[in-house]
């Protein structure tokens, strides 16, 4: 008896009945003549571990998902690979490093969704052979250095501390523009100093020592 979501390989002496699967429900096979094969045809949920990654930009990464995929064939699944589930996790793993390695590592923090993509496009054409439906593929976490990450936070500070500035000398440029006014800066006295050579000493009466 064969379940709903399960398929049969059929074998009578060495050869595959009818070159199709059998099932589901109530299947007949001969003793000693018929040997058969379940396949299971629900999804499979393919974890692929952190792999470290070198990217095109010379940044070492860590880069781990999730393949979800099917077998739509079980014919091709059991007779043109050995081990279906076994060849597509390893396949998963390889092509997620190659893919990853010729980005550099801001277009890997920007485009996480389109090089997933791409990667479930390369794999669903390289096993098609298998019998294998490759319905999804999702990029769970990057890695970093940490001290690639205290730099880009770094940069990233300034950049907003840059905007707010520019934000708000075009305030001032607005209302300058829009009404005749005054804008008093206040500024500390070391600045003046600095500036035009001024100094609160300066303006003290020195005694005349004759």
């Amino acid at each position: 008896i064969i379940k709903e979501y399960e398929r049969a390989v059929v074998f009578r002496l060495g050869r595959i009945q009818a070159d199709k699967a059998k099932g589901p429900g109530l299947i007949l096979v001969l003793p000693c003549i018929d040997v058969f094969v379940k396949v299971d045809l629900r999804t499979v949920t393919c974890n692929i571990p952190p792999q470290e990654i070198l990217t095109r930009d010379s940044v070492t990464t860590q880069v781990d998902g999730v393949v979800y995929y099917r077998i739509y064939s079980a014919v091709s699944a059991v007779a043109n690979v050995n081990d279906v589930h076994q060849a597509t996790f390893l396949l998963a793993q390889t092509t997620l490093r190659n893919v990853f390695g010729t980005q550099t590592l801001s277009q890997i923090l920007a485009g996480r969704e389109e090089i997933a993509h791409s990667i479930q496009t390369l794999l669903d054409d390289a096993t098609k052979l298998w019998g294998i439906q490759v319905a999804q593929v999702e990029i769970k976490d990057v890695r970093i250095p940490g001290q690639l990450q205290r730099s880009m936070a770094a940069e990233a500070e300034a950049t907003r501390e840059a905007r707010a500035r520019l934000r708000y000398l075009q305030t001032l440029t607005t209302v300058a523009t829009e009404k005749n006014s005054t804008i008093v800066f206040p500024l500390p006295t070391n600045v003046l100093e600095g500036m035009g050579g001024i100094s609160y000493n300066n303006h003290k009466k020195v005694p005349n020592r004759t």
